[in-house]
């Protein structure tokens, strides 16, 4: 293929982008215009099918299980905190992935939060389009398709809400009536929650509760509410593009439509929605600040020919351009040794994100670019 070809192609590609972003109708707009074919943009040509289709017979496998960890008491009992601290240092080192029950979050809340997305996106479109953004990061509540249309390789088959929800204290006028309530609680809890994360996760690294707390890793929310309508050709399309996570951790609420894969093991393993549970992940901030010790893995979210899949991420993390955006973070001081020698620089958030927004959601990890030469 010539390089006027390819540039060509590059051409029709974004200018089939650009038509897209103009509609601000989102993936929602297209599926309500009933179409049967998948647009030129989402087919999935550099994740392969082939790879989506063998990911089945993967995700079945018996040995593979993601952990899920029992909260109750974690705060009450001493041997029962130990036994909890255990298991969350084993799935962060082994998995990068677990799923928490007895959390605390009523069910009530968790349902009511689905709904809320839920009821954004499925509103008229003329109320939708006053929300439409395309800001990274967003300074109010946002609504749009694919925060990287322009960088990734390959256009995700989902639509988005976001808004920055800590550390400043929301205005409840800048968030739709629709959802307005269910996200400053659901938000609020999940904070509390990502306090108590915190400290199991500095307890596993053999620290003081607070250290990672100290550190400010819990200090900033970033809410996103994805909204995955059913695709009329799931097998070359993709919900989400294989990636890790750009915070320190993240705690992520699924409904029942399923779709969520994480790698391990070189094989992907379904995140089966298990009733009440809240899903939680690493991010590759953890993964720097540990120096390899817990890990920030892959995942992804297939394309389902039924829907929509709805759900609901916070992110933990301090956002680009606010305050201590640019504090240093590196491999801590106390996790290494002669034998354990840091093989991450530091970093700031600023930095950190402006690399990882500029090259999207493409399948390959952040982490090589803040690694030290050897």
């Amino acid at each position: 293929m010539s390089a006027a070809t390819i540039e060509a192609q590059k051409h029709d590609r974004r200018s089939e982008l650009k038509a897209f972003d103009e509609t601000k109708a989102g993936v929602k707009g297209l599926v309500d215009a009933g179409i049967t074919k998948v647009p030129r943009i989402f087919i999935n040509r550099h994740n392969q099918s082939a790879d989506i289709n063998s990911a089945a017979d993967a995700a079945n496998e018996p040995s593979w299980s993601v952990p899920v960890i029992d909260l109750r008491g974690v705060g009450e009992e001493a041997a029962l905190r130990r036994k909890v601290v255990a298991e969350v240092g084993r799935a962060c080192e082994e998995w990068g992935f677990f799923q928490v029950i007895n959390h605390g979050i009523p069910l009530s809340l968790l349902s009511e939060m689905i709904n809320g997305v839920r009821r954004f996106h499925e509103q008229d479109l003329q109320v939708k389009k006053q929300y439409y953004s395309r800001d990274v990061p967003p300074t109010k509540f946002k609504y749009m398709s694919n925060f990287d249309l322009y960088e990734g390789l390959v256009t995700n088959w989902r639509d988005t809400i976001a808004v920055v929800t800590a550390p400043r204290r929301l205005d409840p006028h800048e968030l739709p009536e629709v959802c307005r309530d269910i996200i400053i609680e659901y938000t609020n809890q999940v904070r509390n929650l990502g306090i108590i994360l915190f400290e199991l996760l500095s307890e596993a690294l053999g620290l003081a509760p607070n250290h990672l707390g100290d550190m400010k890793c819990a200090e900033g929310v970033f809410f996103s509410g994805h909204y995955y309508p059913a695709c009329p050709e799931p097998e070359v399309a993709i919900g989400t593009s294989s990636h890790a996570d750009a915070d320190f951790l993240t705690v992520l609420l699924q409904d029942h439509v399923g779709g969520l894969q994480v790698l391990h093991a070189d094989q992907w393993v379904d995140v089966p929605a298990v009733p009440g549970a809240l899903v939680v992940n690493l991010g590759d901030l953890m993964q720097l600040i540990t120096n390899d010790k817990f890990k920030s893995v892959n995942h992804r979210v297939l394309a389902k020919n039924v829907g929509p899949r709805i759900s609901v991420v916070c992110f933990f993390r301090i956002h680009a351009g606010g305050e201590h955006a640019d504090t240093a973070y590196g491999p801590m001081k106390e996790l290494l040794s002669a034998e354990n020698p840091a093989i991450y620089r530091e970093t700031s958030t600023n930095e950190y994100l402006a690399y990882y927004f500029s090259k999207g959601l493409d399948g390959t990890s952040a982490l090589p670019h803040f690694k030290l030469k050897a």
